[in-house]
């Protein structure tokens, strides 16, 4: 009966271990959906290295790696959500998933302007600098090695925003940049869910 008593009571400190901790990291992104906007990345550069023709086939390719990424992580993210107990389905379970997107917002707008004003060679630096900050933003929610990450994903648009090398009708550069470090982020998140499962049964 004693033994019934403190095994139940371990195993609600461990539980509350793991809400603690789960509270204090966000958990709600998918490593595999991040690696899998990596691949997008990947595939799309290889058609526009091979099939791209003119500047609008470049933009529309852009555009579809954006959108497949964005719809593979909002679809992770969504089935994380409806995963979760019921007592927790509640808007601030999801909100911290929203702190990303001033930065995001700002890049669209960025995006436009330099599209309208014929800077497309600016492109490239502007997304890398601003999605960096999209990462160093929620520092406090996402594991630490994300912010690593995001100051990455800033030094290479300062580089490629004072480079003047870089074209925005080579995108290759890019392409890589933006393969490897979501490959890395998708890494990151994977094992820090893999991380908080160990911890929830020691």
């Amino acid at each position: 009966m004693i033994a019934s008593h403190i095994h139940d009571a371990l195993g609600q400190v461990r539980q509350l271990r793991v809400l603690l901790l789960e509270n204090r990291k966000f958990t709600g992104f998918s490593g595999t959906a991040r690696m899998m906007g990596g691949t997008v990345a990947l595939l799309g550069g290889v058609w526009m290295h091979y099939f791209a023709t003119s500047y609008y086939d470049l933009l529309g390719a852009w555009g579809s790696i954006l959108i497949i990424a964005l719809l593979f992580n909002l679809g992770a993210l969504m089935l994380w959500f409806f995963q979760q107990p019921k007592t927790e389905k509640q808007l601030q379970t999801i909100a911290p998933a929203f702190e990303i997107l001033p930065p995001l917002f700002v890049g669209a707008a960025v995006s436009v302007a330099l599209i309208v004003y014929d800077m497309p060679d600016l492109l490239f630096g502007s997304w890398m600098c601003l999605y960096g900050l999209a990462h160093t933003h929620s520092r406090t929610l996402l594991p630490k090695e994300n912010n690593w990450l995001g100051y990455y994903y800033i030094l290479s648009g300062v580089f490629f925003l004072l480079s003047p090398s870089i074209y925005f009708f080579y995108p290759l550069p890019a392409i890589l940049i933006f393969t490897g470090g979501e490959w890395i982020g998708g890494i990151i998140f994977y094992r820090h869910r893999i991380k908080l499962q160990k911890e929830s049964y020691e």
